[in-house]
Parts: structure tokens; C-alpha cells; sequence
């Protein structure tokens, strides 16, 4: 599929599930398909690279970089399993998305998606900006970096760039945890981007991701193994206007989150 037809699909249908299993499946072969998947991943992302360091990297682009990469899951045998985008299509202004965060993957599939709808950027921990390959986009897309140490700087931050980027007509992707885990841990999952919302007046749409069809792995974290027989779930919620008491709000938005993870057969802890 190429950006186009997949961007008429979401904004036609609101989902997009893998129907067939493509072309190419190695899974036969014990660690064929993790071999395959990250040399065919990293060109993906040095070509986003190339076209970054340019100055030419809008929304499309950046979009067609994640078309790819889900091209390449499904290439592998993977499947995708997207749903709830009726609720970004009838919200005309700026939101705040709020997901959890199990793999890299997370990075490279939001805005494929996100982006046939709004105009997003993302909230970030700094040291991605200096990446190899990686950190050139990310740079171009013009992200709120954090860097994870004092939660108050952080806020401090995340209010004023966001601010900035909401009052533009851009949305915010915000991922609470302090990192990456295929465990979902609501007592690890802070109120940052509720706060967001509620400083400037817009509704949250929660967002539940299960992807650890991209495992992590024991030295290098961002490359573990692959498993094709995971499907992919990306499920937006209903959007969300902040109350008063900015705690119920976020409570909503974890069990939107936990509900889905245990509904796909996830781990969830610390949620009431």
C-alpha cells in the first residue's frame, strides 16, 4: 500500500486491518524475520535521514517513512489491527493524544496514521534528538524534548512548547511513561499530558498500543527480537475534555488504555 490509498482508508473507514498475510513470510526459520526486519527497518530510517538533513521532510514524507515500515510488518507476516479514528476525524482543533509506550515501533507508526487527520509533533526524551540516523528526523519534526530527570522542568517544559504548538493548530503525542515497557504500569504512567490539555483548553484522545511484535532485546534495547504472530494494535479513544479535577480525567485515560491491554491479551499492573 502506498501513503495515499492508506490515508483514504482511514479517513473513509476509520480502521485498517491487515486482511491476507503477504507475500513473504520466513517465519519458519528461527530468527529469520527479526534478521530481515531491522537491516530493511534502518534503511527506511536512513532514507528519512537523507531527506531530514535536506530541510525537506513535511508531513507526507515524514508520513511515507511510516507507511513503509507498516508495509514492511505486514511484508514479514505481521498484522495490523488500527481502530477509533472517527474520534480524531470529528474533532476539528488541536489535541492532545495520550498513549502508552511498548516498543520503538510506537515512534514509527503514530504518524503515518495520526497525520491523514491532524498535524502532530511529539513529546520526546532528548536523547533521542541525538540518535544515529533516527535523531535527524525527529529534529525535523520539531518535537518537545525532556529529559526525564526532574519531573518539574519536564512539566515546565511540556507547558510552554506545547502551548506553542497547540495554539498553532498542532496536536501533541505524549507517551507518560519514563520508558519503553511491554508491561503496562498505571502507577508509572504520569499526568503530563492531562496537565497539557488542561493548561490549554483542549480535549485528550487516549490512545491504547500494543506492539511488541518489535520485542526489546538484552543488550541493545531497541533491537530485540520480532514476532510476527503479534498483531499490531492501535486504538484511539473518544475525546476528552479535562474536568476540573484533572485525576479523573487521567484516571479515564488508563482505563481506556488498560481495558484494550488486557482485551489483546496484554500485562497491566497498578490499575484499580
Amino acid at each position: 500500500m502506498d501513503r495515499k490509498d492508506f490515508w483514504h482508508g482511514l479517513r473513509t473507514r476509520y480502521e485498517y486491518r491487515t486482511s491476507v498475510r503477504k507475500r513473504f513470510s520466513p517465519s519458519g526459520l528461527p530468527g529469520a524475520v527479526t534478521a530481515v526486519y531491522y537491516p530493511a527497518l534502518i534503511k527506511i530510517i536512513f532514507d528519512g535521514n537523507i531527506i531530514a538533513k535536506r530541510g525537506d521532510l513535511d508531513v507526507y514524507r515524514w508520513s511515507d517513512r511510516s507507511v513503509a515500515v507498516m508495509n514492511l510488518v505486514e511484508n514479514l507476516g505481521g498484522r495490523l489491527d488500527i481502530s477509533g479514528l472517527e474520534h480524531l476525524a470529528e474533532h476539528r482543533g488541536p489535541l492532545v493524544l495520550i498513549a502508552n509506550h511498548m516498543s520503538m515501533i510506537d515512534a514509527f507508526f503514530l504518524p503515518g496514521i495520526t497525520l491523514a487527520f491532524k498535524d502532530v509533533t511529539f513529546v520526546v526524551k532528548d536523547s533521542l534528538l541525538r540518535y544515529p540516523l533516527f535523531g535527524a528526523v525527529m529534529r525535523a519534526v520539531d518535537p518537545i524534548p525532556v529529559l526525564r530527570k526532574n519531573p518539574r522542568e519536564d512539566l515546565k517544559t511540556v507547558l510552554v512548547q506545547g502551548a506553542r504548538h497547540l495554539s498553532r493548530g498542532r496536536s501533541v503525542i505524549v507517551f507518560p511513561q519514563a520508558t519503553r515497557n511491554p508491561v503496562f504500569d498505571g502507577a508509572l504512567f504520569n499526568s503530563l499530558g492531562v496537565k497539557l490539555a488542561q493548561k490549554n483548553r483542549v480535549p485528550v484522545i487516549p490512545v491504547a498500543l500494543k506492539t511488541d511484535f518489535q520485542g526489546q532485546g538484552r543488550r541493545l534495547r531497541d533491537f530485540g527480537p520480532i514476532d510476527p504472530q503479534k498483531t499490531i494494535h492501535v486504538r484511539f479513544g473518544p475525546a476528552m475534555r479535562v474536568s476540573a479535577k484533572s485525576a479523573d480525567t487521567h484516571r479515564a485515560v488508563v482505563a481506556f488504555i488498560s481495558e484494550n491491554l488486557r482485551r489483546w491479551g496484554g500485562t497491566v499492573r497498578n490499575v484499580d
